[in-house]
């Protein structure tokens, strides 16, 4: 169906659009927040991760409006980007908060969502690589790992509200906290979006 001699410029866009995020998404996790200070850093440098996703979705979009034939259909390669730019709006706001909050402590929770996120991340480059290579059929067992991490993030949220009501008295930091823990999840979710529409594609082209 599809001739595999070289990489489509549609593809070869989702690929570096994944990488993107998942540059974003390490620099996020590996960074040892100390200080406010560090929380502005990190904040700006997400802010720029963020615009710079933008200007590849709006690029994207222009190749699909000026071409005639695409590789698969245009709203699932719209869909992928789209999805994929969340995950970074996604982190990018949950940065912004943390630096609105002044939280320098990121707790066991804000851990165990970020390797979560960050391994749905990785999955979804692997599933691009795949997509580039026109290996539809082998990008469904990332699919089912991304849904997988979604699943323990949805566990974590759970777990993370009932503690943070149990040992912590200030409603203030509740109302942060939750709003954090929320933002992650919401996060997780889009990866989740991703991982949908890759099945999508997969039923439909494979």
């Amino acid at each position: 169906m599809f001739s595999s001699r070289k990489t489509d410029p549609f593809f070869a866009a989702l690929l570096a659009i994944a990488e993107h995020v998942q540059k974003a998404m390490h620099y996020a996790d590996d960074y040892k927040v100390q200080s406010v200070a560090d929380l502005k850093e990190v904040s700006i440098t997400l802010k720029k991760f963020e615009t710079e996703g933008d200007d590849m979705i709006h690029d994207l979009i222009s190749k699909l409006n000026t071409s005639f034939m695409t590789p698969i259909e245009r709203e699932d390669i719209l869909q992928l980007a789209i999805k994929m730019d969340d995950i970074l709006d996604g982190i990018e706001h949950f940065a912004a908060n943390l630096e609105m909050f002044s939280l320098t402590e990121i707790d066991e929770y804000v851990q165990k969502f970020m390797e979560n996120i960050v391994k749905s991340s990785d999955e979804i480059v692997k599933a691009m690589e795949l997509l580039a290579k026109k290996k539809l059929v082998q990008m469904r067992d990332h699919a089912v790992l991304i849904k997988e991490y979604e699943r323990i993030c949805d566990e974590v949220l759970r777990t993370s509200i009932k503690q943070l009501f149990i040992r912590e008295k200030d409603p203030i930091r509740i109302i942060q906290f939750k709003d954090i823990y929320q933002l992650l999840e919401d996060t997780a979710d889009h990866c989740q979006d991703v991982a949908n529409t890759i099945e999508t594609i997969i039923m439909r082209n494979a």
